[in-house]
């Protein structure tokens, strides 16, 4: 399911063609007309105009009535509005999508656990108990690993750690929790967070139904 932010994000892509398309309406025209096949067009415009084929597509598909100055104003209009509706950079969006997860290390990630701990101020089994000493929490849950019943993960983005996830089974479902530190928050990691745990909580617990109990992009 396409979320809202990533809806805005291909909208602008759209508007943004479309804007320099019109402006540039005369080369546009012509790489059209030397095009072997509509998808061949599509490319040439994508090429033409640095953007994506999805941008392509949506300036091959303009009628003519798109043309008109009037029509010019409110396509420049909505692409100003969707600039302002973005509550990210692309740049920012680029860094969710270069996270990836990997194992909880009890020794070398005992500090994004205790910077989650500070943070939460619950224990991190998901029960919604207080909290308690890191070294025993760390200890409870590398059992509950070794027993097949847990998974701890560390998102990463390059040699940054960025957050956690958990996943810890419980009456036949494995509660999926996404943390990300506050340092690293509104930057599309949360969203890139859960994406990617699906995968590796289906493939530790399979045909397992996952159920998150925490916002992706929250706390």
């Amino acid at each position: 399911m396409t979320s809202d932010p990533d809806r805005t994000v291909a909208r602008r892509e759209i508007a943004d063609a479309l804007v320099r398309a019109l402006e540039r309406r005369h080369e546009v025209l012509d790489v059209i007309v030397d095009a072997e096949d509509s998808a061949a067009a599509v490319d040439a415009i994508a090429q033409l105009l640095g953007t994506s084929r999805l941008g392509g597509e949506a300036v091959m598909a303009l009628s003519f009535d798109r043309l008109t100055k009037d029509s010019r104003r409110r396509i420049a209009a909505e692409l100003d509005d969707l600039n302002t509706q973005l509550s990210f950079t692309m740049g920012e969006r680029t860094s969710g999508e270069n996270l990836t997860l990997r194992p909880f290390a009890p020794d070398s990630d005992r500090d994004i656990f205790a910077a989650r701990t500070d943070d939460v101020g619950a224990a991190g089994d998901g029960s919604g108990a207080p909290a308690g000493s890191l070294d025993d929490e760390i200890r409870a849950a590398l059992a509950r690993v070794d027993a097949e019943e847990a998974v701890w993960l560390v998102a990463t983005d390059g040699s940054q750690k960025v957050g956690m996830v958990f996943g810890e089974l419980a009456g036949g479902e494995v509660n999926v929790r996404i943390w990300i530190h506050p340092d690293h928050r509104k930057q599309g990691y949360g969203t890139a967070a859960l994406r990617k745990a699906r995968s590796e909580m289906a493939a530790y617990f399979p045909g397992v139904p996952l159920v998150v109990r925490a916002p992706a992009a929250g706390a």
